[in-house]
């Protein structure tokens, strides 16, 4: 590891950080000597984060809030920034998803990804600022290919991410003289994650990982590294950034992907009904 990739003496808070891909990127903030906060609403998977994280060497802590209540956030936010000190990073990956067409989708269900997508990360970029307000403070929001790529099934998943990339693009321009730098991944499909097990079980998975260009599913580690990149001084001149992460999946694969397991969904639910 190069000087410009040890955190150590940072403070690094990870909204959504309980699992998948958001566990995996304070696991590996953790491993490169960071201070580590975990936000979930889940408190027995708070409690679990942060043994894991105590136990790779890590001074960790964990707070529960629903990142749609900004107040619940913003009181959680103070905490950590009691407990470990003010932010050098923020990740903001809190997420919902399920697969529905638009005619078959409630007011309901649509508000619910977009209140916990686009909204919360407004709540936790808003709210994180006050405790991150310095130079070479970093914001890392995770984003997903149906910002940028059309996918039946998935309108309010396209809707919240596009304006989570809107998002980073114009807190970079209005948070950049003070110092902080804004940036989103966009993760292709990651293995051992509740997303992919959810969206291509089976053997569906090897479908997607033979669609991306690299013929493999990513791992946890590889977006862990990209925003260990984002973060450090390594890409001090980076920001409003929306950078994939995916194999070149969104180049090629996503797309056809995508179709097929539409086509798998709806056979399904035909089958069901």
């Amino acid at each position: 590891m190069t000087d410009a990739l040890d955190f150590t003496g940072r403070t690094v808070f990870v909204a959504g950080g309980t699992s998948g891909i958001n566990r995996g990127i304070a696991v590996g903030f953790a491993r490169a000597g960071a201070r580590v906060g975990v936000l979930s609403r889940s408190a027995d998977k708070v409690a679990d984060t942060v043994a894991e994280l105590e136990s790779l060497g890590a001074q960790a802590a964990g707070f529960t809030a629903d990142v749609r209540d900004s107040v619940a956030v913003n009181e959680a936010l103070a905490k950590a920034a009691a407990a470990l000190g003010c932010f050098d990073v923020l990740v903001s990956g809190a997420a919902g998803n399920f697969p529905a067409p638009a005619l078959g989708m409630s007011e309901k269900g649509f508000r619910s990804v977009v209140d916990i997508d686009l909204v919360g990360t407004f709540n936790v970029n808003r709210g994180a600022f006050e405790h991150l307000k310095k130079p070479g403070g970093s914001i890392i929001n995770i984003s997903a290919p149906q910002a940028f790529a059309p996918a039946k099934l998935q309108l309010h998943v396209c809707a919240a991410k596009a304006g989570v990339d809107m998002v980073t693009r114009v807190l970079a321009m209005e948070w950049g003289s003070f110092g902080i730098r804004v940036n989103s991944i966009v993760p292709g499909p990651i293995e051992g994650t509740e997303g992919m097990a959810r969206l291509a079980p089976g053997p569906l998975g090897k479908m997607v990982a033979d669609s991306v260009p690299l013929k493999r599913m990513g791992t946890t580690d590889d977006i862990a590294n990209a925003a260990l990149f984002l973060a450090s001084p390594l890409a001090s001149y980076i920001s409003g950034v929306v950078l994939p992460v995916d194999g070149a999946w969104s180049l090629a694969g996503f797309g056809a992907a995508m179709e097929q397991l539409v086509g798998v969904m709806e056979a399904q639910q035909e089958g069901r009904d």
